[in-house]
């Protein structure tokens, strides 16, 4: 078979545009919670004709430990404002573009149908109003777990079931384990809650017993302008209009 001198030039010209759009897509880390929002919002932004960002997922104490070890992230979206402290501490922010950007809350689940009653305060006993562990992000270290842990301390109830916990690498394995049944109880965040149909809410934390749950995003350091225009994106009504499907609440408008 022959190809024209021409027919040839434009083969290699669609190769070489191909490999020039995949090196220029924008690689976000985001925190595990935030996976159904910024997969959809990856898919919107690739149909308006811009390259399929690289998403990885996972907690944002891992992903922070990550970025600070050098791997090659353009936009890091944090589900706490420690873990972005920690990367902005180690120089890793391009300057000025730190926002906090979403919202969310705290909520105690169970798996589905074995709901029972509870009272959000500190006369009510929780370790002995069921059986069994409770998952939830390793406390101290994954952001929800953090949030939990102050809020069990807030209400009386961390004593009592610390030896209960298990902590695991992020929320959606939290959710999972809730899911499956081998955690009767678990704390996650109302997102992550609500796109389970395994699960059910028990009850909400009340924002007082733990800091706000805030998600700051901002760009690292040589942040290829893909990734720029991204994050612009992200601050705006589609984008918005995605987190808000989510359960997530708005901080910039």
């Amino acid at each position: 078979m022959k190809f024209s001198v021409s027919a040839v030039a434009a083969l290699l010209s669609c190769a070489f545009v191909t490999e020039v759009s995949a090196e220029d897509a924008a690689r976000v880390y985001g925190a595990a919670s935030l996976t159904s929002a910024l997969t959809d919002i990856a898919a919107d932004w690739k149909a308006s004709a811009h390259p399929a960002p690289t998403l990885v997922f996972a907690a944002s104490s891992t992903l922070a430990r990550q970025i600070n070890a050098g791997a090659p992230a353009d936009l890091f979206g944090s589900a706490d404002t420690s873990w972005m402290d920690a990367v902005e501490k180690a120089g890793k922010l391009a300057p000025g573009t730190r926002v906090n950007l979403l919202g969310n809350t705290l909520v105690l689940i169970v798996p589905k149908g074995r709901k029972f009653d509870v009272q959000m305060s500190k006369d009510f006993n929780l370790a002995a109003a069921y059986q069994g562990k409770l998952c939830t992000g390793e406390p101290g270290v994954v952001p929800v777990g953090i949030y939990a842990k102050a809020a069990l301390q807030s209400l009386g109830w961390w004593a009592q079931l610390e030896k209960r916990i298990v902590g695991t690498d992020d929320v959606r394995t939290a959710l999972a384990f809730v899911e499956r049944g081998e955690c009767p109880l678990g704390i996650v965040y109302a997102t992550d809650a609500a796109i389970s149909a395994r699960v059910e809410v028990l009850a909400t934390f009340p924002e007082s017993t733990h800091q706000p749950i805030v998600y700051p995003f901002a760009l690292l350091k040589g942040a290829r302008p893909e990734a720029r225009a991204l994050f612009e994106y992200l601050k705006t009504a589609p984008a918005s209009a995605v987190f808000e499907r989510y359960g997530f609440s708005l901080l910039v408008r």
